[in-house]
């Protein structure tokens, strides 16, 4: 069995080398000095997108099911989607750890090289209340490619990548199986041929290859969001700020198998899973209606409907009845 290195043994210091001597190259032209001095310098020549996130140990995930290797892509991965939502391609990145004496060196590892950012910098520190983890996502954009949540029109499509409510489900069955745990500890959990939702929870990927399709076409969206809060919070931002109303079918929202049964089994409704699930990190955008014969055929983007004037927003379901929708995604100040 390797011998586990202790973050107490290595020291701040120890630390901030050991993690620099595995970020070695930088992957970036635009990364002109990252770790090892006071701050990292970098050069870009567009437009500076910055975003950060900040995830807490049992409010944001729990590692009695959370793989820490998971958590270390999962963190980088949520702000990375950010800096996708607004059309721009991710540069760097910063991490700060706040760490417990439980947490292994082995255990903190990040996903640059899958989303070609660098790491450039950040803080680590003792944590008397579980782990801490802040990323700062940075990337660039030309100015005339930058999308909004603000800029969407009357008639533009609605469009969302992948499938939604997958996280959401794989959350439920994480719980309940804990929970079988706790009640029994003699008990195996039974995570069989749930493995493509608990994945979509546990290792989401940030939709990078939307954006570099959707520039390939010549597509610049109106207004895009990622879908972190859930489909009818996110959608709300987007006609809120863009002062429209909003109209998206219930036949039209894309939902993989496996969630859909998952969701029966839990008595749940599948489409309020898909509404209101989050931590999918798919991108919710709206297109001007001359680029929708480009996209029209593209297998993982699906039109859900549309933008209109007004302020309502709402589902037309299969039987053609008008639902409001209600924003009951995450909420991060509710118990």
């Amino acid at each position: 069995m390797d011998k586990r290195t202790e973050i107490s043994d290595l020291g701040e210091f120890g630390l901030i080398d050991l993690i620099a001597s595995k970020f070695p190259e930088n992957i970036q032209d635009s990364t002109e000095k990252g770790i090892g001095d006071d701050a990292a310098v970098i050069n870009h020549k567009e437009k500076t997108v910055i975003s950060s996130d900040l995830l807490l140990e049992g409010v944001h995930f729990d590692l009695g099911y959370m793989p820490i290797q998971h958590l270390g892509y999962k963190s980088v991965a949520v702000n990375v989607s950010d800096i996708a939502s607004m059309n721009a391609i991710p540069t760097q990145i910063t991490i700060n750890l706040g760490l417990s004496n439980r947490i292994s060196l082995e255990a903190v590892k990040a996903a640059c090289k899958n989303f070609k950012v660098d790491l450039v910098g950040g803080d680590t520190s003792t944590s008397t209340s579980g782990l801490v983890i802040s990323v700062t996502a940075i990337g660039e954009v030309e100015e005339e490619n930058i999308a909004y949540r603000s800029k969407a029109k009357d008639k533009d499509i609605i469009c969302v990548t992948g499938d939604l409510g997958a996280a959401y489900l794989g959350l439920q069955v994480l719980e309940r199986e804990k929970q079988v745990f706790l009640t029994n500890p003699e008990m195996q959990p039974k995570l069989e041929g749930y493995d493509y939702i608990i994945q979509r929870l546990l290792k989401p990927e940030a939709r990078l290859d939307i954006i570099h399709e959707l520039r390939d076409q010549n597509i610049v969206p109106t207004s895009m969001i990622d879908v972190s809060d859930g489909l009818a919070s996110d959608l709300m931002h987007i006609a809120k700020q863009s002062g429209l109303g909003a109209r998206i079918y219930e036949d039209k929202l894309p939902i993989d198998q496996l969630t859909y049964t998952t969701a029966v089994e839990f008595n749940l409704d599948p489409i309020t899973c898909v509404l209101n699930g989050g931590e999918d990190y798919e991108l919710l955008f709206t297109i001007d209606q001359k680029d929708f014969e480009k996209l029209e055929k593209h297998p993982d983007i699906h039109f859900i409907g549309y933008m209109e004037k007004g302020s309502e927003i709402g589902l037309v379901t299969k039987n053609e009845q008008w639902v409001p929708l209600q924003a009951q995604g995450w909420n991060h100040f509710k118990d």
